[in-house]
């Protein structure tokens, strides 16, 4: 894992964005697998904004969503659907048929994550897989614990999963989530992971310690061979 100091959120913002638009100029076909969250909405933004100069490197991106809560309708304005809509698909243009998601709602969680499954071994592996880190090391739903899910799966989530700000005001938040798996994600040809928010402080300390352990599932991407890790040293400091 490379480590990329940054000033603040917005360099951070921007660095990352700026690698994900070198990779688009290299194959603009690329399989995007999105974080939702604070931590990315910015670098979404900046791509956003790249629509304007350089249209034709969206125009063949697919968007595979790493996520999603089990149990909201789709269109649930707290979902990672709705969120990836609104900072992603909509502003890039991305058509129905290059986007694959998670059916929150789908009656059988298991068959819909076999669904997801076989979406990712027809279309993937993931080419750029865009990661935030969750309070508790977490990312995706791959909660710490003593081992991890290799592929897509239903997730029970963690207290600090369901205090996430995407839930945290609903009166019944969802218990259980449905995700990629690690194995997933690592194959991931290249990874950019955002670590910023004063509230991650500890986490990404413990992080930075370079100590591999499912407990923190984000330290397994010490092991991968590409990954990009953004830290804005706001979030580090006293």
């Amino acid at each position: 894992m490379k480590i990329i100091p940054c000033s603040d959120y917005d360099e951070m913002s921007q660095l990352a964005a700026q690698s994900v638009l070198t990779e688009l100029r290299q194959n603009s076909s690329q399989l995007l697998c999105p974080a939702s969250g604070n931590s990315a909405v910015d670098v979404y933004k900046k791509l956003a904004e790249a629509i304007h100069v350089d249209p034709q490197y969206f125009k063949e991106l697919r968007i595979l969503m790493l996520d999603e809560w089990y149990g909201l309708p789709s269109e649930d304005p707290s979902s990672c659907n709705v969120f990836l809509q609104k900072h992603l698909i909509q502003p890039l243009s991305i058509s129905k048929k290059r986007y694959f998601s998670f059916k929150s709602n789908a009656p059988d969680p298991e068959k819909e994550c076999d669904r997801m499954a076989e979406t990712l071994s027809e279309h993937g592996p993931i080419d750029i897989c865009i990661l935030g880190l969750g309070k508790n090391g977490h990312l995706g739903f791959n909660e710490p614990s003593e081992s991890l899910s290799p592929h897509c799966h239903v997730a029970k989530l963690s207290e600090v999963s369901q205090k996430h700000a995407m839930i945290a005001d609903m009166d019944n938040p969802p218990e259980s989530g449905l995700s990629l798996g690690m194995e997933d994600i690592i194959q991931s040809k290249k990874i950019i992971l955002l670590l910023t928010g004063n509230s991650k402080q500890e986490i990404i300390k413990k992080l930075l310690s370079k100590k591999i352990t499912t407990q923190l599932p984000a330290s397994l991407l010490w092991q991968h061979p590409n990954t990009e890790c953004y830290l804005d040293l706001g979030a580090i400091s006293d």
